[in-house]
């Protein structure tokens, strides 16, 4: 989705016309997907089981990431207003803040806080939280919400890398 955020930004730099909805089905996709699904597992789960085996909060990865968690919701919040305000400029800038956090985050996740949480979790504690993770999402995006924002997904890199 980050890359087809980039592509919209480069076609409104371009002048050309974005669909509404797809600006709308890109925000929602990041509100529910990244942040209530995503973050929220990990907010909500991973970050508490990995304090209770002894990684620290505070002065740690999991500050870090709170942090950009927060940075990304205050982008995504500024793509929301942009858009309703037709300030394409504003959108780009947001967007394009946002790609870089992401981006960055996802790195970090990828190479320090899962490899932590890996060294740090029992097997039976990480199989634990899978169920959890399971549950938080049937319960906060609901049933098939997850295979619908996949499609999504999916349509817009075709409308965007044709």
């Amino acid at each position: 989705m980050l890359k087809v955020l980039e592509a919209m930004c480069r076609r409104l730099e371009n002048k050309e016309n974005i669909p509404k909805e797809h600006f709308e089905k890109v925000l929602e996709f990041i509100k529910v997907f990244a942040d209530k699904c995503h973050h929220g597992k990990e907010e909500d789960l991973l970050f508490p089981a990995m304090e209770k085996a002894g990684i620290p909060r505070e002065g740690g990865p999991i500050n870090v990431m709170l942090t950009e968690h927060n940075m990304g919701r205050d982008y995504v919040k500024g793509m929301s207003e942009s858009v309703k305000g037709q300030d394409f400029d504003k959108f780009i800038e947001n967007a394009r803040g946002y790609i870089e956090l992401l981006n960055q985050h996802i790195e970090k996740e990828d190479n320090i806080l899962y490899m932590m949480a890996e060294m740090h979790l029992q097997e039976s504690e990480q199989e634990k939280l899978l169920r959890q993770f399971e549950k938080l999402e049937r319960e906060r995006i609901g049933p098939g919400k997850h295979e619908e924002l996949h499609k999504l997904l999916h349509y817009l890199k075709e409308f965007y890398f044709v």
